[in-house]
């Protein structure tokens, strides 16, 4: 029997190699330095072809989300483009909660991540290709405690202040695969959608909000193991200066309206929360943000309004995440998309589950609601 080998070591790879004997391997997910989230893994299996591998996922009570582990089939590529889904089952009795993957690789190496990673390599890619086209520039807002950039893309000629931002949580990959997808779209000199954006806006989109924790492969924090979705009310220099310099240049443009794309362990649907709770909620801000869900749910089968979280009591709503807090600051129509790591329950796609393609036509969608949203209220 060929012994496999399993590697962790490059960017956004997290594992720990308990044991392994033959094709069968013990492994347990590291925590998110200096912070308790463990969810993300991401790792390379190398041996023989053919033979089905057995990966036994250990620990996972003790994981942020254990919830997210029943009915969920871990993702897998051999070519690291096309991902699909390894057959996966949870026992929550079985040495603290294992999740075992089976798989029959076709080729010397596979790859296997809790949904498709996006590297670093592909988010400068994407900033860089969208720095190109025409009408769009870039700007540097900080540099992360690691040293590396926030980069914000800006395009548009209207008046409306428009913001996109993803990835806070750098294992939810999904929103950065959703920001390919928006991006790919607003740069098309062809596309309607894009043009009636550009024409109505002006766009400011921070495709990573968190570059330290995606290549670090952490779930939820940043390097000094801060949630920057819990920071908005009192950022700091030194615990997150991503959100210090993104929320201080919202400030300097004005917000009529902002996403904040993420991703849900838990329940396998797309769906939005908004801003019901904060203190100056009203019922005519709150139908703002009602009828985008309503264009949006009426426009893709991939989007429901059944599923999601409880909205807070009047005047309890947590103002450190961004949602509320830029509601709050600005009177914008906020909002966060959440994406699945499983499939949808009620549309779904055994092969791929939810995946980075259907990530990227969503977001084309929730463009096209947005350019709906505007000119009707224009009337």
């Amino acid at each position: 029997m060929t012994q496999i080998a399993i590697d962790a070591a490059f960017d956004s790879g997290n594992i720990e190699v308990l044991s392994v004997d033959g094709r069968s391997a013990r492994l347990a997910i590291p925590k998110d330095h200096m912070a308790e989230f463990a969810q993300w893994f991401h790792f390379r299996v190398s041996g023989g072809i053919g033979e089905e591998v057995e990966l036994k996922i250990t620990g996972l009570s003790e994981s942020a989300f254990p919830g997210g582990w029943p009915n969920y089939d871990a993702c897998v590529s051999e070519d690291r483009e096309y991902w699909a889904r390894a057959a996966s089952t949870y026992d929550k009795d079985e040495e603290g909660g294992t999740l075992t993957i089976r798989y029959a690789p076709t080729s010397n190496v596979s790859w296997f991540a809790y949904f498709a990673p996006y590297s670093m390599e592909r988010h400068h890619d994407l900033v860089s290709e969208a720095a190109a086209s025409e009408g769009v520039d870039l700007v540097r807002l900080t540099t992360t405690l690691d040293g590396q950039p926030i980069d914000m893309l800006q395009m548009g000629e209207g008046g409306k202040q428009v913001w996109l931002y993803a990835r806070q949580h750098p294992g939810e990959t999904q929103a950065e695969w959703w920001m390919e997808g928006a991006l790919e779209c607003l740069t098309d000199p062809t596309d309607p959608v894009a043009r009636a954006l550009r024409k109505h806006c002006r766009l400011h989109i921070v495709p990573n909000c968190n570059p330290d924790g995606s290549r670090r492969g952490h779930l939820r924090t940043n390097g000094v193991g801060t949630n920057l979705n819990r920071e908005w009310a009192e950022p700091s220099a030194d615990k997150s200066p991503e959100v210090l310099a993104i929320r201080a240049k919202m400030d300097e443009t004005g917000v009529d309206y902002a996403m904040d794309v993420h991703g849900d362990e838990a329940i396998p649907a797309v769906f939005l929360a908004g801003y019901e709770g904060i203190p100056s909620w009203t019922d005519a801000h709150g139908e703002e943000f009602y009828r985008y869900q309503r264009i949006l749910d009426r426009r893709t089968p991939d989007f429901q309004t059944k599923l999601g979280y409880p909205k807070p009591p009047t005047g309890r709503a947590n103002l450190g995440i961004s949602t509320n807090q830029v509601a709050e600051r600005f009177g914008a129509c906020a909002m966060t998309l959440e994406m699945p790591y499983k499939d949808l329950a009620d549309f779904p796609e055994p092969e791929q589950g939810w995946s980075p393609e259907r990530c990227k036509l969503l977001a084309r969608e929730c463009l096209a609601a947005l350019v709906e949203w505007l000119e009707t209220a224009e009337g």
